[in-house]
This record gives structure tokens, sequence and C-alpha cells, in this order.
């Protein structure tokens, strides 16, 4: 169901499937919990043909874990 995380500058984003039998108020419940507990945004969102939603979460990457930022 998820796929791996993307690094891209000051980004980092989370891409979500969700299977065709989520309804819309399932999936934006879903989101607000991602956005609430992890910091992630809605970046992107495809619909597919079938009802599958593919979802791209961002988030901005933290200052924490990057080697020679703070001396």
């Amino acid at each position: 169901m998820n796929d791996e995380a993307v690094i891209e500058g000051d980004w980092e984003y989370q891409p979500l499937r969700l299977p065709p039998g989520v309804s819309r108020r399932t999936a934006a419940v879903q989101l607000a919990i991602h956005a609430e507990f992890a910091g992630w945004e809605l970046a992107r969102v495809l619909l597919f043909g079938d009802g599958t939603r593919k979802v791209w979460l961002r988030r901005r990457r933290s200052a924490v874990g990057i080697p020679g930022l703070f001396t």
C-alpha cells in the first residue's frame, strides 16, 4: 500500500495508494491523521478509472539528521 519516501530538496514526499473501496470521507480522515500527527500535507491526488487513488503527501525536511548544519 505504501511506496518509498522520496527526498527532493527541502521536501520529503510520501506516496500512498488508496484502494477503490475507500470512501472519500475515509480517505479524508486518513489524510487528516497523517497531517495532524506526522506533519504531512496533501501535494497531489490522482484518481484512476477503477477507483484507486494515488496520493502524494509532503512535508518540509527537518534540520535534525542533516550533518554539519549546526556547529
